[in-house]
């Protein structure tokens, strides 16, 4: 279990802190807002009511022992911002930043913030995928070019083996696993069955996803 920090309980940062809580971790949740800090109390492991654009406020939250801080503060760039020098001048370098503009975005990139994040974009980037590719269920980038996907196999390709799917040339994505049902197959064999709705997990490079993604539907 991880210990995250979340500083603004907007829609983004509540939606986060909860999913978060969800998949098991602590969720210190922080607003200027009473009545949002009161709204979640109650569903995270703590919640408290702080000016994040305060050093002292920020120096008492003792966010140094968290494994991540996310600054999810909305329109407020100057206390985003301000939030963000008070984090890095306690030491703290684990910070995620939610950034609202471009000019925002290179700001934080100078304040040397672990990652920035643009809501609205991501999303919409994730939508093009879904809608370009309808099989994927889901997807994280990993850095240079490469993709973890994790895909549903269709109707087609029922009773089909993995070498029908996939073929073993190098440039082609690798299966993690296969998912049936409940049982969960690692590094699956290339005379590997799978069924129509079981679950691949990929891993590749985009050019290879893309040429491999007509084969899929």
């Amino acid at each position: 279990m991880a210990q995250f920090a979340v500083i603004g309980l907007g829609r983004f940062g509540a939606a986060a802190s909860l999913e978060l809580v969800k998949m098991g971790h602590s969720v210190l949740g922080v607003d200027a807002d009473p009545k949002l800090v009161d709204k979640y109390a109650d569903r995270l492991t703590r919640a408290v009511i702080a000016d994040v654009s305060d050093s002292a406020a920020v120096a008492e939250l003792a966010l140094e022992n968290f494994d991540v801080v996310l600054v999810a503060i909305g329109e407020d760039m100057q206390a985003s911002l301000l939030c963000v020098v008070h984090l890095t001048t306690l030491g703290i370098q684990n910070i995620w930043v939610k950034a609202s503009s471009h000019a925002q975005h290179l700001i934080l990139n100078r304040l040397g913030v672990a990652r920035v994040i643009h809501p609205e974009e991501e999303m919409g980037v994730r939508v093009a995928q879904a809608l370009s590719y309808p099989m994927v269920n889901d997807y994280i980038p990993i850095g240079n070019g490469e993709f973890v996907v994790e895909i549903r196999v269709s109707e087609r390709l029922d009773g089909a083996p993995l070498s029908r799917v996939i073929s073993d040339s190098p440039a082609q994505p690798q299966v993690l696993l296969v998912k049936h049902r409940s049982q969960v197959t690692v590094h699956p064999a290339p005379e590997h069955v799978v069924y129509a709705k079981d679950i691949l997990v990929l891993f590749g490079d985009l050019d290879a996803l893309r040429a491999l993604a007509p084969r899929l539907i």
